[in-house]
Order: C-alpha cells, then sequence, then structure tokens
C-alpha cells in the first residue's frame, strides 16, 4: 500500500529553504545548539545513526538525538539496508518529538556504501522505495496509537529514551519523511535516480552534486541537480540542492539559477555559527563562541573531548597566530584547557 504524501513542517518553512546539511562527527547535539543560537537555518538535520544498531539495542546510537527546542524544525537522519530496522527505528524518532525523518541515500564512505546502504541504496531502487514506504507507514503508525512495544523496540532503548532530556516532547501526528542522496553511484542518474524516488511520495528530496564515486572531489554539479530538480516540479515533492554553496548570497543565487527549491549548505557552515545570519563576526566573537561550544559540548558529556578538537580547528583561521593557537588547542583536554589558551591570546592581542 503506497501512502499520502505527507508534508508536515516542509510546506511551513519561510522560502526559499536554506537549511543545515548532516554531516557525520559534525552535526552534533552542540554543533546544532551553536548554529541556532547564531544563526537560524531554516531546517537542520542531525548526523546519520544506524537503524540496526537502534533496533538490537544499541543505547550509545541515541547520543545523535539529542536536540533543544531552539533547533525547530529538527529532523533525525538514519540509515542501513533493513527495512524492519528503519520502521522501528522511526517509530522511536516518532516518540522522541522529531519533525521528520530523513533517509540518507548519500553517504559515500565505503564501509558504509559497500554494503548496500547510504549512497549504495541508489544501485538498488526497489530496496530503496521499499524502505521509504516502511518508515512512512512507521509514521502513520505512530499517530495511530501504536506504541513502542507494539512495534517492536527492545524495552532497553524505551527506558534510554525516557530518560533523555527530549522525552514527552513527542505528539501523535504524521511527520514528514525524506531524502538525502547524490546524482548518482558512479555515473549522473539524477533523473531516472528523482523519478524513482517520487513513487513514494517522500516530503522532500535532497540531492548532493556528485557522485558516490566522486565522493567529495571535483565541483558539484549544479546542471545535473538542476535537471531532477525539473523532474520534480509539480509533484508536490520540494527539492532541494547540496554542494559547494560558500555563502548565503551564493545559495540565494543557486536557488535562482538552477531552479532548485532551497539548499542545504554544510562545510562552509563549519567554525562559523554566524552564517546563516550573514554576520561578519570579530576574532573576539569567534573566539568567544569557540569556548562557549566547548562548554556546551561537555555540558553534554556524552563524546570524548577529543571529537571537538576538529570545531576548535575551524574556529582558529583567518588571523594573526591563528596556526600557533590552534596547534595549541588541539592538545586541550578539556573545555577549561581550551579557554585558558583563548584568554591568553586575549591578552596578548585585544
Amino acid at each position: 500500500m503506497l501512502l499520502m504524501l505527507i508534508r508536515g513542517f516542509w510546506d511551513d518553512l519561510k522560502k526559499p529553504i536554506i537549511g543545515m546539511a548532516p554531516m557525520d562527527g559534525v552535526t552534533d547535539a552542540a554543533f546544532r545548539h551553536m548554529i541556532c543560537k547564531y544563526g537560524k537555518p531554516s531546517v537542520i538535520i542531525t548526523e546519520f545513526t544506524n537503524v540496526e544498531g537502534l533496533a538490537h539495542g544499541n543505547v550509545k546510537g541515541l547520543i545523535s538525538f539529542l536536540y533543544t527546542e531552539i533547533e525547530r524544525p529538527i529532523v533525525a537522519q538514519i540509515f542501513g539496508i533493513d527495512p524492519e530496522s528503519f520502521y522501528k527505528a522511526t517509530v522511536m524518532l516518532c516518540a522522541m518529538g522529531f519533525d521528520g525523518v530523513d533517509i540518507n541515500m548519500g553517504c559515500p564512505v565505503r564501509k558504509v556504501s559497500e554494503k548496500g546502504a547510504g549512497a549504495g541504496l541508489i544501485k538498488n531502487p526497489i530496496l530503496a522505495k521499499k524502505i521509504i514506504k516502511e518508515c512512512k507507514k512507521a509514521a502513520k503508525d505512530w499517530a495511530d496509537g501504536i506504541s513502542l512495544e507494539k512495534a517492536g523496540v527492545r524495552t532497553v532503548m524505551i527506558e534510554a529514551m525516557a530518560a533523555m532530556d527530549n522525552a514527552n516532547k513527542s505528539s501523535r501526528k504524521i511527520i514528514p519523511i525524506s531524502v538525502k542522496t547524490r546524482i548518482g553511484y558512479d555515473k549522473i542518474a539524477a533523473e531516472e535516480w528523482a523519478k524513482h524516488l517520487l513513487e513514494t511520495e517522500p516530503a522532500n528530496i535532497t540531492m548532493h552534486g556528485r557522485t558516490l564515486k566522486q565522493l567529495y572531489l571535483g565541483q558539484a554539479n549544479w546542471d545535473a541537480l538542476a535537471n531532477a530538480a525539473k523532474i520534480c516540479k509539480g509533484s508536490g515533492v520540494s527539492f532541494l540542492g547540496n554542494g559547494d554553496v560558500k555563502s548565503m548570497e551564493d545559495a540565494r543565487q543557486k536557488i535562482k539559477d538552477y531552479g532548485v527549491d532551497g539548499v542545504l549548505v554544510g562545510r562552509a557552515v563549519c567554525g562559523n555559527p554566524w552564517f546563516f545570519s550573514e554576520k561578519e563576526p570579530t576574532v573576539k566573537e569567534k573566539l568567544k563562541a569557540a569556548i562557549e561550544h566547548c562548554k556546551y559540548f561537555a555540558k553534554l558529556n556524552h563524546l570524548s573531548f577529543c571529537n571537538i578538537r576538529k570545531h576548535l580547528g575551524w574556529y582558529c583561521k583567518g588571523f594573526d597566530g591563528a596556526k600557533e593557537l590552534r596547534v595549541k588547542l588541539m592538545r586541550a583536554e578539556n573545555a577549561q584547557e581550551v579557554e585558558r589558551e583563548i584568554k591568553k591570546i586575549f591578552t596578548l592581542r585585544f
């Protein structure tokens, strides 16, 4: 049974849509909090989490799903290959109060794609469509009153979810299911792939302008994205482009030139939480934000401190002494050490 198109919050977004793309190991709760505090995007998506792990009781997988109200609309991204696990994961995410669920069909990392997940699903449209249908069915079943237990969610996960800060935020409504993918596997097939996806009527399709084979090399092919966007016109399904968006002005220009409904921005936001507000921060503001980011990360106490070091590297660019400071911050073991080293810079330079 093909379920009807549910757009949910996507219809309420101010146009054009300029959102924050999911990035593995980057868009964690602390990063998303900083982005939404200093420059709110149209929509923000979590880093992806494996559905098979969630279905089999991997409590650590819930870490990616910590969020605060400032992030809304907040979409949870998941990946995998087992439709039943996608069903269970989607029911869990509905229960956690997310505004939408996004299926990753674009990750090019070998350990993901070679198992048939992520961008590997581009080669298997039958399975891809089955997964979308299962997620849509799960969202409807949740709205119709199914319990976590009846959906097959393990007790250990139910207990862990109940202890999370975003417990009891859910409502019994059908949330939209979207897809983030690429223009092809080893060659450009954006139009054909878009047609396959449209058969299941996801709320939104986002395409990255490179094939899996390209990884992140070369330039994103926005002409291919424009062709896929044309396929989606009139379907009720919105289409966003992704890849090499360098600024808000660049985002607006790409939307105009290529006929997409919006864009998701990735790497350009790293180290620049003011991206969506178009504010040009001073060096002092950037370094204060780095301290704040570290403290919020530490407050969550959910990941090793080494996970934030890449963010510190991104903050420390474009000013005299940045390299020297970056080297010191890469050795920091906690937020206090970061603050101490940065305040030395304040004393010496500002």
